[in-house]
């Protein structure tokens, strides 16, 4: 499971810019302002093979007794109980102040590794900016600029000394698919869960793991073996009260990072909202393969269903390589199509694409429509091989292929779908282009 990466600090210190560095994105609001941040922003980072989470949090004071800042440290208190790791991040030039000193003092109780981070120290005598902050007694402070990238490297290094990496998971394909069941609260769930796993059965495992991690249970339906990823808390029936359910985006993120297939659960009687919509994006951006479902269909009338479709229609539209089936989990009805979509999803995931016809197929899509050219130069694109899989990954080779635009990427990533019939998975493209042998010749 990737480790979560929590950032923490007082206003203004920098934490928002870390955040962009480590994910290599604009996702976090920067500005020389305190107090921008207000809710938690989650992303995902990556050095050399290991990959985390990183969770960016407002400023936090936690002294505050009312007000927004009181909400602000809720925030981030609840961040604090998901980490894995916690970055405690102060400001070289600004120095050693109260707040620095009450947020430590929280920290030291938090029952996680914390990292001593010394921003802004760009310029400056490393030792020297972060001399006086050994007295917060949270070990030998990490001077970095979040801004130019200075020291964050040797920081990453020392978090995954801590945390090392995880060993490999079982064979997918030998215990069969992993089955992420994610959604907001309240959509069913847990109904869902505990349909699949049977009514009768006693859902109370003594398995290791902390109360932030996702649970792992196999479950064998019609003689087909599946691992279940819940998020929500496995219980009987009669003791489900989504009412109260908590969600965890750390929890739903890891569910996904550890299945083979996600089943995005939506309320047919809501409309799709703006937290379905982040669960679904994620889940693309995953590479995992997807079925949706949605469930309280026999409670909503026709008009209530046609709205809905224009709905996931305007909002999901990036999941029109994924299945959706009509469900009542509560009453157990379409269930088995739900699950025969989870095996073919898996089946396109895992599928094994053959050099020959992968090339043939490249051939044909460029003949049928060529990449547009770029300057003088039209990309030339001669084979494709597979790279990967979970999600399938298509590498082509060629020349000039840095210039191929995104919708001709998005052309031949559809010709390969229609070609090999991979229903309910997203595929990736990587381009790899050959030297120019007279690039240094006049």
């Amino acid at each position: 499971m990737k480790p979560t990466l929590v950032l923490v600090g007082r206003p203004n210190v920098g934490k928002s810019t870390l955040f962009n560095r480590l994910t290599r994105s604009r996702d976090a609001l920067v500005a020389d302002q305190p107090g921008l941040t207000r809710d938690r922003h989650y992303g995902i980072g990556r050095q050399g093979e290991r990959s985390y989470l990183v969770v960016d949090t407002a400023g936090f004071d936690p002294v505050a007794k009312d007000g927004i800042m009181h909400e602000m440290a809720r925030q981030a208190e609840q961040a604090i109980a998901e980490a894995d790791v916690l970055l405690f991040m102060v400001d070289g030039r600004t120095g050693l102040t109260p707040h620095d000193e009450n947020i430590a003092a929280r920290l030291r109780r938090a029952d996680r590794p914390v990292f001593l981070v010394v921003n802004k120290g760009e310029g400056m005598d490393r030792a020297m900016a972060g001399a006086e902050f050994h007295a917060l007694g949270l070990g030998t402070p990490l001077v970095i600029s979040a801004a130019h990238g200075d020291g964050v490297r040797p920081l990453l290094d020392e978090i995954f000394e801590v945390f090392p990496a995880d060993e490999a998971e079982d064979d997918a394909e030998a215990s069969g698919p992993r089955v992420a069941i994610v959604g907001r609260p309240n959509v069913g769930k847990s109904t869902l869960i505990n349909t699949l796993l049977g009514e009768e059965r006693l859902i109370a495992f003594n398995m290791p793991g902390t109360t932030r991690d996702a649970i792992s249970v196999p479950f064998e339906r019609n003689g087909k073996a599946y691992t279940l990823i819940d998020t929500a808390g496995l219980r009987r029936r009669g003791k489900v009260f989504e009412a109260v359910e908590k969600f965890s985006v750390i929890k739903t993120l890891q569910a996904i990072e550890q299945a083979n297939v996600a089943v995005l659960v939506l309320d047919a009687s809501q409309d799709v909202s703006d937290q379905d919509a982040h669960i679904a994006g994620f889940v693309l951006e995953t590479g995992r393969a997807l079925v949706v479902a949605l469930n309280k269909w026999d409670d909503v009338d026709d008009y209530r269903r046609e709205q809905l479709k224009n709905d996931m229609a305007r909002k999901l539209h990036f999941l029109d390589f994924a299945r959706t089936h009509t469900i009542s989990a509560l009453k157990a009805q379409g269930i088995a199509g739900l699950l025969k979509s989870v095996d073919s999803a898996f089946a396109a995931a895992m599928a094994k694409l053959s050099t020959p016809r992968l090339t043939r197929t490249l051939q044909e899509a460029v003949t049928k429509q060529a990449p547009p050219k770029s300057r003088m130069f039209r990309p030339k694109l001669r084979y494709a091989h597979q790279g990967g899989s979970n999600p399938p990954i298509v590498v082509i080779h060629g020349s000039g292929l840095d210039n191929v635009p995104a919708s001709y990427t998005r052309y031949l990533m559809r010709t390969f779908m229609e070609a090999f019939k991979l229903q309910g998975t997203p595929l990736r493209i990587q381009f790899r282009s050959s030297s120019n042998p007279y690039a240094d010749k006049q």
